[in-house]
């Protein structure tokens, strides 16, 4: 289906007077955990969104402890229930948290960009990275899964979602005692570095 001419094209946003609507698939990372409501990336986006006077409608779908498997076992209704124009899928991070094969995460990450595709919508993939004590294996191979997915499906990925975040100057201070999910704090950098693949699929 050609983009600006079906279901998730800007003809079709112009056709029926409304904007966007955007299906976020995460995890922990995008489903505000440890924080208070409003406060995590997906909520602000709804705010930049305003603030720009970018008409939309945020559909966030995000799972706490959400694998990729699961996200794929949930794609298909979720597209029929809200039929997004946009599609952002942040799902990864608990695959490799319990080890599970690479090649099933790509797999399941593809399995969804596809189901998106099939119905017209615009994709992004947002990536993480894990640790260092995961090897250096196992974090070049997790790595290279989104940018994998995005270049054999021909989508825009966000490579690290946690950038200036785990790899800035205080690392401590930007996540929560579990050392794993930020603080309130750090979602605005989150947006930031999700913000520009998003917006141009706005367009």
């Amino acid at each position: 289906m050609a983009l600006g001419t079906g279901l998730g094209g800007p003809a079709a946003w112009a056709q029926s007077g409304a904007g966007p609507t955007i299906l976020v698939m995460g995890d922990s990372l995008s489903a505000e955990y440890g924080l208070k409501r409003g406060e995590g990336w997906v909520a602000l986006l709804e705010k930049r969104l305003a603030a720009e006077k970018i008409t939309a409608h945020v559909v966030n779908a995000s799972i706490s402890g959400e694998t990729t498997a699961g996200g794929k076992s949930r794609i298909d209704a979720l597209l029929k229930t809200h039929k997004p124009n946009v599609v952002v899928i942040e799902l990864g991070a608990n695959d490799a948290l319990r080890g599970l094969p690479i090649a099933q995460t790509q797999g399941n990450l593809t399995a969804m960009v596809d189901a998106s595709k099939a119905i017209g919508a615009r994709v992004l993939v947002v990536g993480i990275q894990v640790p260092p004590n995961y090897g250096a294996a196992y974090l070049d191979s997790f790595t290279k899964v989104f940018t994998n997915v995005g270049n054999a499906s021909k989508v825009p990925v966000v490579p690290f979602m946690l950038k200036g975040v785990a790899d800035g100057p205080d690392v401590a201070a930007m996540f929560q005692a579990d050392r794993i999910h930020p603080v309130a704090a750090a979602h605005p950098r989150i947006l930031d570095n999700i913000w520009p693949e998003l917006k141009k699929l706005l367009k």
